[in-house]
């Protein structure tokens, strides 16, 4: 009797595990980058811009787009960015001029810096006025006037901060008060006429900056005085 061929079984072989999806990790650069900028933080980098804009790795249009942005920033995450494809700096910072002229230790406890910005337009701060420690001016195709002859002093030092890209920033102060400050002008103008007052109590007010084909001038306005100088200051100072 002939047999029926049975039809041979394939050998049965266990499935292949399925990839499972990969799992995310969490963002941890995300609460970094959620973290709010102090002015210090600006500071940094705008140093940072300052410095390839003068080795040539930035052009006068980037340069201006980024500082912009530095000033609009308001975490971590939006500076960072901004200098990712730059060099970190070489060495140790100088040590800036608001350093070098301090009288004593910083205010833990004071106001943040006041930022005048002016973007094809103009910004002014005159008349009677409380100065705060630090003030950031930045002018693009703009103008910033600083006035400070009618201004009241609550601190001995005050550091102005002032960026003049294809502008003009102007700084002026009483006759009875320190003038100094330190800045480089590519293809533009940084000008601080330097004024050393007889008490040597008085305010000290110091210009730091630069301007790209622009302008940044502080002088002292002739004929405008603190009348009341000794008199405010050594009621701040508690004497």
């Amino acid at each position: 009797m002939d047999l029926e061929k049975q039809p041979q079984k394939q050998p049965v072989t266990p499935d292949r595990p399925t990839a499972e999806p990969a799992v995310a990790e969490p963002a941890v650069a995300d609460a970094a980058g959620a973290l709010r900028a102090s002015d210090a933080d600006r500071d940094r980098i705008a140093d940072i811009l300052r410095d390839a804009l003068a080795e040539g790795r930035l052009d006068a249009e980037e340069h201006g787009e980024r500082i912009e942005a530095v000033y609009r920033a308001k975490t971590m995450g939006e500076l960072e960015p901004l200098v990712r494809d730059l060099p970190a700096p070489r060495g140790e910072r100088p040590a800036a001029p608001e350093e070098r002229y301090a009288y004593g230790p910083d205010d833990e406890t004071a106001a943040p810096a006041e930022n005048m910005v002016a973007i094809f337009s103009s910004n002014t701060r005159k008349g009677r006025w409380r100065v705060g420690r630090r003030t950031n001016a930045f002018a693009l195709f703009g103008n910033v006037e600083i006035d400070l002859t009618e201004a009241i002093f609550a601190q001995r030092l005050t550091t102005i901060n002032a960026t003049s890209i294809f502008g003009n920033v102007e700084v002026r102060v009483p006759e009875n008060i320190s003038l100094r400050g330190n800045g480089t002008g590519v293809f533009g103008n940084f000008e601080v006429r330097t004024l050393e007052a007889p008490d040597p109590e008085a305010p000290v007010v110091v210009v730091n900056g630069y301007s790209v084909f622009g302008n940044v001038e502080a002088r002292p306005k002739r004929g405008k005085f603190i009348a009341d100088l000794q008199d405010r200051l050594r009621k701040h100072l508690g004497h």
